[in-house]
């Protein structure tokens, strides 16, 4: 993959496509004042150090506004947002990138740093107390600064996967890429209000957290690409054990789409599965054991919150199959069994129960099979999503697998690797770059690739 050094430079007067963001800014920063200016777009604006307040700039004002030789001048890749604080506000811009592959025509950035730029005088009239509130609330923000796994294009929404994209009206792509977003994958989302508020839409970059990853090999001397894009929602955010289960909206933590993308001889298809926590009202308090216990929240909303869960499931992915890979027993068994006993008020959805760790224990994962065979006939009736390179839809996903373990992390990890890899075999048989009796498991290149790609999804972190 290419970083910035390996990079054509841009030309400065090239105009930016409708929908695009500017794809390197140059920033000066003065004593008074953050200039940033487009590169690519001619677009310029101003951000106050004192109070952090928007200003955008016409040609001729940003030129007044960048002169000056008391300045740094620095070329960023983007802007991921601002956010207000006691003293102020904070800009966070993109300091460096690294392209990550291409999602159709279009290149994935990976943003390698990223750095909030301080507008916060206002800091020497706070009070004592205030000011270690500050000091609290910056440190957080350095944490965001390191998040990792983001991702963004400057020319493609890519929090839609290719089924929903290609449903939509063709002028939707005139838009600003913030408003073609998804708003649940967008992880910047609440940090976009005051850039969106001042119309500085070439400027406002969405950004994807999850994984995204690419391999090729060669069928029948054809090139065949695999790239697999997990986007994490933002609606029930928090790390492992401290965010559990729902919210009363519905919403489940670590709910992560992950789509499977194959190219081959014009033609591209599309598997989704999702996954997310037990869309129960529970938690997992931290204390000093090991595996803390979880334990169900009692709620008159419980059957409620379950039914908005999947409610919405059933509007963005159609029919919903559950696949529960907890335990059977102790205290996953509890969880597990109230979960089933929930999913009883629901007979339009199938439920399946597989004790992972009993059937697969010691590493025998072929014991998936199992699994599968239960399932196939579900699976193959969901389907895939395919189209030719007019753009013509050959194919419909009409469901969604939707897996969970109690983390949804390794278990659910191998368990999307194996049905993704049942799929893919189907997705090379119909065009024509595998036979009927063939499987990419009987390559070890290419199965070794497969297994690569999908070794991305453990960066999905809960």
């Amino acid at each position: 993959m290419a970083t910035d050094a390996d990079e054509a430079p841009l030309l400065a007067d090239e105009p930016l496509r409708p929908g695009s963001c500017s794809r390197e800014l140059e920033l000066r920063e003065f004593r008074d004042r953050y200039v940033f200016r487009s590169l690519d777009g001619g677009g310029a604006f101003a951000v106050a150090r004192a109070d952090g307040s928007l200003h955008p700039l016409s040609p001729g004002h940003a030129q007044e506004a960048a002169a000056g030789s008391d300045c740094k001048v620095s070329k960023i890749y983007g802007v991921a947002g601002m956010i207000r604080l006691l003293a102020g506000s904070y800009v966070l811009v993109i300091t460096s990138r690294k392209d990550a592959g291409s999602y159709g025509a279009s290149t994935v950035y990976h943003a390698n740093s990223m750095k909030f730029l301080c507008c916060n005088e206002a800091i020497k009239h706070l009070t004592s107390e205030e000011k270690r509130d500050e000091a609290y609330f910056m440190s957080l923000l350095r944490i965001a600064e390191t998040t990792c796994g983001l991702y963004y294009s400057y020319d493609r929404d890519l929090t839609l996967n290719l089924q929903r994209a290609s449903k939509l009206a063709a002028g939707r792509v005139h838009k600003p890429l913030w408003k073609q977003a998804d708003p649940r994958f967008v992880w910047n989302r609440n940090l976009l209000e005051e850039l969106i508020e001042t119309k500085l839409d070439e400027f406002i970059t969405p950004l994807i957290q999850g994984s995204f990853q690419t391999e090729q090999f060669t069928l029948k001397d054809r090139l065949v690409r695999i790239t697999l894009f997990s986007r994490r929602c933002n609606r029930r955010l928090g790390t492992r054990m401290w965010r559990r289960g729902a919210n009363l909206e519905g919403a489940t933590a670590n709910f992560v789409e992950t789509e499977q993308l194959v190219e081959y001889e014009g033609l591209t298809s599309s598997f989704i599965q999702v996954r997310g926590s037990i869309p129960l009202l529970w938690e997992q308090i931290v204390d000093l054991s090991y595996k803390p216990r979880p334990s169900i929240i009692e709620h008159e909303e419980m059957t409620k919150v379950v039914e908005r869960h999947f409610h919405d499931l059933s509007q963005r992915y159609g029919d919903t199959m559950v696949i529960d890979l907890t335990d059977k027993q102790g205290d996953e068994g509890n969880l597990s069994n109230a979960f089933a006993a929930e999913m009883q008020n629901f007979p339009d959805i199938r439920y399946v129960h597989f004790d992972f760790h009993h059937i697969c224990g010691g590493g025998n994962f072929d014991n998936l099979q199992v699994l599968y065979d239960e399932i196939e006939e579900a699976i193959q009736k969901q389907g895939y999503f395919l189209m030719n390179s007019k753009g013509e839809i050959l194919l419909d996903q009409s469901g969604v697998v939707r897996s969970n373990c109690i983390d949804c992390l390794d278990r659910t990890n191998v368990t999307q690797s194996f049905l993704a890899r049942k799929s893919l075999d189907s997705q090379l048989q119909r065009m024509g770059a595998l036979s009927s009796a063939e499987s990419i498991s009987q390559s070890d290149i290419i199965n070794d690739k497969f297994k690569k790609c999908k070794c991305g999804l453990s960066m999905v972190m809960s």
